[in-house]
């Protein structure tokens, strides 16, 4: 964060310092919430949880170097009082980046965001310092964190912004107001929650709503494949920029191939010049996400060659995510299971078919392990039943359906789409699945691993990666 003292901090959030010896100290380090991460000038905020209550760590966060706690009562060490901790960790977000000189560039989307902002963030960072949200910490309290920890030194700020209702990115927005603003798509995550795609397009538009005008710089950056997101241009003041693979998008895929590995190519088209790109990201999906970055990076003044070169070095920096590990004994473990969407599911279940040509080609067989995919409502049945009948069509060797009756939802979808031998299997859990898995595996075999994160799935990935013997691993 950039330096304020402990009496700038209190004025800022409106708070009452409390058995603070010395308010001109100043805060150099980072602002957390975890007190396992905090480091020599630390401002360490604490909340209270369900079943931990930060305000008791705060003796031993003062040792271990913060200087002082963000509390919503006084703690025996030096703390700013606050009525709401998480209000006043928003209003010291605004501050900061109010005082900052960085460009702020806010995403939102149904799926992809995490996989997006993580291209935007590797492509801007070759050209100046970049800070972008860690993993996904998309909320009221990820977001500001992650604001909080730009520097005087930071020229690219990229920021996640998750929903779960109307107007909850207004409400981050405020916090951290983008001058460019970029929607990948609308889908059906969240679905139960919002009441339909028409909600859920509400909301993710209050992003472009919250830019600046043209004149004063303000960019939407819109997916003209997507008609709910194109849709989105009459509800902004802004200037849009549109990506896709349209004739009619501004930045734009042709030649779109893959590798014999499963990874994406084509030819990256900007308004200021064309190059190829050849992704290390597995799946076709990953072509709209790097056009969208590829968007981003146009308008802050990246050159097409530029995009393309760190587009094509691009890594995954969050896990849990298109994990791609070969085993020594030759069978590969694709770990994509922290999270899970009618959308992110079906791209998944295409990449593990793409990836499996070649491995199919030498007697190796796919596998799909698939979970629930949680708060999709009225609509859980019919979408759980269409990824069954999707893994048929794909001519995925063997679906695993992992877990209660949703995931029964899949594997009936698959039977009654043709696959009524041993192709697809019904099991009630993770250790089932693994147990199943290391009797069948052989060398040259490709797994998927994909469900909600409420399903755990991952363990049944690190399980299939630890070795052939052990349990899966309680949560």
């Amino acid at each position: 964060m950039i330096a304020l003292s402990l009496a700038e901090i209190a004025a800022v959030v409106g708070g009452q310092t409390y058995d603070i010896p010395d308010p001109a100290v100043q805060v150099t380090g980072p602002v957390v919430r975890d007190s396992r991460e905090v480091e020599p000038g630390s401002l360490f905020a604490a909340f209270a949880g369900e079943r931990v209550d930060g305000h008791d760590f705060a003796e031993a966060v003062v040792a271990a170097g913060a200087v002082a706690v963000l509390a919503s009562r006084p703690v025996g060490v030096p703390a700013i009082v606050v009525a709401d901790v998480q209000a006043a960790l928003g209003a010291l977000a605004r501050h900061v980046v109010e005082r900052l000189g960085a460009t702020l560039v806010a995403l939102t989307g149904s799926a992809g965001k995490t996989s997006t902002k993580d291209l935007i963030a590797q492509v801007l960072r070759s050209k100046a310092p970049t800070v972008f949200t860690p993993g996904s910490l998309n909320n009221e309290i990820g977001l500001p964190l992650t604001a909080l920890s730009a520097t005087e030194e930071t020229r690219f700020l990229v920021l996640e912004m998750g929903a779960r209702g109307i107007g909850h990115i207004s409400y981050l927005t405020d916090l951290t107001p983008p001058r460019i603003g970029l929607v990948l798509n609308v889908g059906t995550a969240h679905i139960g929650e919002f009441g339909g795609r028409e909600q859920i397009a509400q909301a993710k538009g209050e992003l472009v709503e919250s830019l600046p005008p043209s004149e004063a710089g303000g960019v939407a950056v819109l997916n003209a494949d997507d008609p709910l997101v194109r849709a989105m241009a009459s509800r902004t003041k802004a200037r849009v920029i549109l990506f896709g693979e349209s004739g009619e998008a501004d930045v734009r895929a042709e030649n779109v191939r893959l590798t014999d590995a499963g990874q994406p190519a084509f030819r990256l088209h900007t308004p200021s010049g064309c190059s190829d790109v050849t992704m290390r990201l597995y799946g076709e999906h990953h072509v709209s996400n790097a056009l969208a970055a590829a968007a981003v990076a146009h308008e802050l003044g990246l050159s097409a060659d530029e995009i393309a070169l760190a587009l094509s070095e691009a890594g995954s920096l969050s896990r849990w995510r298109m994990e791609v590990t070969e085993r020594p004994d030759g069978v590969t473990v694709v770990n994509d299971a922290y999270n899970a969407n009618p959308e992110s599911m079906r791209a998944a279940l295409r990449a593990l078919a793409a990836m499996g040509k070649a491995a199919q080609a030498q007697g190796g067989r796919t596998w799909a392990v698939l979970g629930q995919m949680a708060e999709l409502g009225d609509e859980a049945l019919a979408e759980h039943d269409a990824v069954g009948r999707l893994a048929v069509r794909l001519n995925v060797s063997k679906l695993v359906a992992v877990g209660g009756r949703e995931a029964s939802w899949l594997q009936l979808g698959a039977y009654n789409e043709g696959s009524w031998g041993e192709e697809s299997v019904h099991v009630s859990d993770a250790q089932a699945a693994v147990d199943l898995l290391r009797s069948e595996l052989r060398p040259g075999d490709v797994v998927l691993v994909k469900a909600s994160r409420s399903v755990g799935l991952e363990r049944v990935a690190q399980a299939l990666l630890d070795g052939a013997e052990g349990e899966v691993a309680a949560r």
